[in-house]
């Protein structure tokens, strides 16, 4: 039986398939674990044409770093998640991280779930600006890079396509680098605010809840695009489908009677609801204080005399 979907992850994309033990044409999937943190690393890499059609997404490498304790630890947790995500950030934007970057947090900052964007954003030592008035030496002695950063909005506010914005910056500043934060959707309760995931395929901002805008890739773009993400919400059919099924299989239903009664009550209406846990607020702060060091680590580490 088989639920549609609604999620950013490549990793729960893999996960739907029922054979989860049988390759998938064009697509490898590799797993490490941390076990002294609890943190598992999962990297989609998807080949070709064959596999970014079965997985419905772009050609490219999704790390997915899901640190289920990031939700409830102490502080001092959150520096191993940021060293790994500034490990594999540097891992895909490969010779990169001393040129000219742009960072882009992407999403509404007055609606907490999509706020993780604009929160880095206003975390991020930008360096641009100290190296245009003090010019390269200073960046070689400091060991800095050229950062610079925005928080766009959305069209709602602006009128504009994101990418409009984006483009017009790019053709002012000439960033060789482009990384972009959003929030995400996820298909499971379990991974939000404890999942970051982070791919070179670049991103559709609003596609995990169904409100697609242009994408920001290095095909739209002309730049290297970076994707970085952390699910802040789930989609209420998921949820009532994933509970539903459980209990009636625990009490003899067939798996067709299953799926009709769960479309039955999931209904058109109940796709356009998401849900966020309640603590949002404390978690994005805190999720963006992570990923902005594990940013400022990758290209902006002053060396302090």
């Amino acid at each position: 039986m088989e639920h549609k979907i609604r999620t950013d992850l490549a990793l729960e994309v893999r996960e739907s398939f029922p054979e989860d033990d049988v390759e998938i044409k064009g697509v490898i999937l590799t797993e490490e674990i941390d076990e002294k943190n609890n943190i598992r690393i999962t990297t989609v890499e998807i080949k070709d044409d064959k596999g970014a059609k079965a997985m419905q997404k772009p050609i490219g490498t999704y790390i997915t770093i899901e640190a289920p304790e990031l939700n409830n630890a102490s502080d001092d947790y959150h520096k191993p998640v940021s060293e790994l995500i500034a490990k594999y950030l540097r891992k895909l934007t490969g010779d990169l991280s001393h040129d000219e970057v742009l960072v882009v947090g992407l999403g509404n900052r007055e609606v907490t779930p999509d706020a993780l964007g604009p929160q880095v954003v206003d975390n991020l030592f930008v360096t641009r600006h100290l190296i245009r008035e003090y010019g390269d030496e200073f960046k070689v002695r400091n060991n800095l890079g050229s950062v610079s950063a925005i928080s766009p909005g959305v069209m709602a506010q602006t009128g504009m396509e994101t990418m409009e914005i984006i483009k017009g910056i790019i053709k002012e500043t000439k960033p060789r680098l482009i990384i972009v934060i959003d929030a995400l959707a996820s298909r499971s309760i379990h991974r939000l605010n404890t999942t970051v995931q982070i791919s070179d395929t670049g991103i559709s901002p609003g596609s995990g809840v169904g409100n697609n805008r242009k994408a920001l890739n290095e095909e739209s773009l002309g730049v290297k695009v970076i994707a970085i993400g952390v699910p802040t919400v789930v989609d209420a059919a998921t949820i009532v489908a994933d509970t539903l099924t459980k209990y009636m299989e625990s009490t003899g239903f067939g798996e067709e009677d299953i799926f009709q009664f769960i479309s039955e009550v999931n209904g058109s209406q109940m796709y356009n609801m998401f849900v966020t846990p309640k603590n949002i607020d404390e978690a994005v702060k805190e999720i963006s204080y992570t990923l902005s060091e594990a940013l400022n680590s990758c290209f902006s580490q002053p060396i302090i005399t």
